[in-house]
């Protein structure tokens, strides 16, 4: 009976099966009654099969109910597996990887599994949330995810965490101890303003691009500040330093952030079943870079390394300053794909009688508006350094393990084996207790800061 249903309703709606992404998904649930009951059809449809079908248009999306749940089908991505690697390296890439050295040395060698361990906690996250995602192909955003998963109260807990992140972690303040540092973040932001007008993300993989390339420039910078300037790494890592575990922990997750525009990704993909690989390939170099910087640094500066590590360069070489006008810079490419996540949300919520300009309209002036007030919070926060590992500990823990875990738990628990669930459980634990003494550790580490600094005010 469900195949003459489903071949009746293809034939209705003029659609042919591979016109439809994620359609085994849909093909492959069981119908609770003897209906399907389409809501709403973007496209216009052939209501007659006695007539000649003059669907030629390109179509969109299909909003169908099956089981009490409501499903869109996207069929304009076109994201290539190579972009979406691009755009997940990019937005993984970027300040974490200045800090690792620093991590290093006050953790200790030993702490590099703790980084190793996070990477491949990570990469399996992103996993879950595309499997989420497959669960109910509606589902377009992180925050969707959460609704799918707990309703009301998932969605309002998963846009808090977001927002939090957007907010923490696009604030790229005065630290890196320049004269024209200012001036350069400015520009950056004005020359990476129109980037979120942009619609999808395959649109804006250059830019991620710029990014990945300027973190090679300065990971390439740092061994030759060895060869040029006359460094030699001849420091010794101490073995374990325990009591740094908790702060650093907040500084390596910091590295893996970005799982709040995976979904996007995912969305964005020709074939979203290469998912999976994407985040393997992606997380495997982007960790393989950062272990190798953090053993690099650590090495050749030892103790005084400092938590941007090209501070620790030698000042008077050209490639320092070089690399030091890349940390600028490189924030600046995660601008797009941070916001991307919101604008493109916020444009699907408008009313469905808007033109597309209108609504492209609207999503630019909001995007554009949050960069620019970024920027204004970025040229007057101080103590980057602390809102790097407390970011980590508060934000990002939450949304890189626990959140992705809880979800996948709760939207499969009938699906998934036991041991899986075991493992889903232990790392929303693991995820917990970590966040929970990252915090607390960071909190204190920033406070004792804010009043060195009233003390030699006074």
């Amino acid at each position: 009976m469900w195949k003459k249903i489903s071949k009746s309703m293809r034939n209705l709606l003029c659609l042919q099966p591979n016109r439809l992404l994620h359609r085994n998904e849909v093909l492959n649930e069981t119908l609770h009654g003897a209906n399907l009951d389409v809501q709403r059809v973007s496209s216009p449809v052939c209501l007659e099969e006695s007539k000649p079908c003059m669907c030629n248009h390109s179509i969109k999306n299909l909003e169908s109910v099956e089981n009490g749940i409501a499903i869109e089908h996207s069929v304009g991505a076109n994201g290539s597996f190579a972009h979406a690697v691009i755009n997940m390296i990019g937005m993984l890439i970027g300040l974490g990887q200045l800090s690792t050295p620093y991590a290093l040395e006050r953790g200790g060698w030993v702490s590099a599994f703790l980084l190793i361990g996070l990477g491949i906690i990570c990469a399996y996250t992103s996993h879950l949330l595309g499997k989420c995602l497959d669960k109910n192909p509606k589902s377009r955003s992180f925050t969707d995810i959460g609704q799918h998963a707990f309703g009301t109260k998932g969605r309002v807990l998963a846009a808090t965490f977001i927002y939090l992140e957007i907010f923490m972690a696009l604030i790229k303040v005065t630290w890196a101890k320049l004269s024209s540092s200012q001036l350069l973040t400015m520009m950056a932001v004005l020359i990476a303003l129109p980037s979120v007008w942009l619609r999808n993300l395959s649109s804006i993989s250059f830019i991620s691009s710029a990014g990945i390339i300027m973190s090679l420039l300065i990971f390439i910078s740092v061994p030759c500040s060895s060869i040029f300037g006359g460094v030699k790494p001849n420091h010794k890592i101490p073995v374990l330093q325990l009591h740094n575990i908790p702060a650093i922990s907040g500084l390596y997750i910091f590295s893996y952030a970005g799982h709040i525009v995976f979904p996007n990704l995912y969305k964005e993909m020709k074939d979203p079943s290469r998912f999976t690989k994407v985040s393997i390939v992606s997380f495997t170099i982007v960790t393989a870079l950062y272990t190798a910087l953090a053993f690099l640094g650590a090495k050749l500066f030892g103790p005084e390394v400092n938590s941007q590590i090209t501070l620790s360069m030698p000042p008077h070489l050209l490639l320092t300053k070089i690399a030091l006008w890349a940390t600028v810079l490189t924030p600046m490419t995660k601008y797009a794909l941070e916001i991307a996540p919101f604008a493109i949300q916020l444009e699907h919520n408008l009313p469905a009688s808007m033109s597309s300009k209108l609504k492209m309209i609207i999503r630019g002036c909001v995007g554009s508006f949050l960069l620019l007030l970024i920027l204004a919070l970025a040229l007057s926060v101080p103590y980057f350094e602390y809102v790097l590992s407390l970011t980590g500990s508060l934000v990002s823990i939450a949304i890189c393990v626990i959140f992705p875990c809880a979800f996948h738990a709760k939207i499969c628990w009938r699906q998934i084996s036991k041991p899986l669930k075991i493992l889903n459980l232990t790392l929303v634990a693991f995820g917990s207790l970590l966040g929970v003494f990252g915090t607390v550790s960071s909190s204190k580490s920033l406070v004792q800061s804010l009043r060195r600094r009233a003390h030699h005010s006074a």
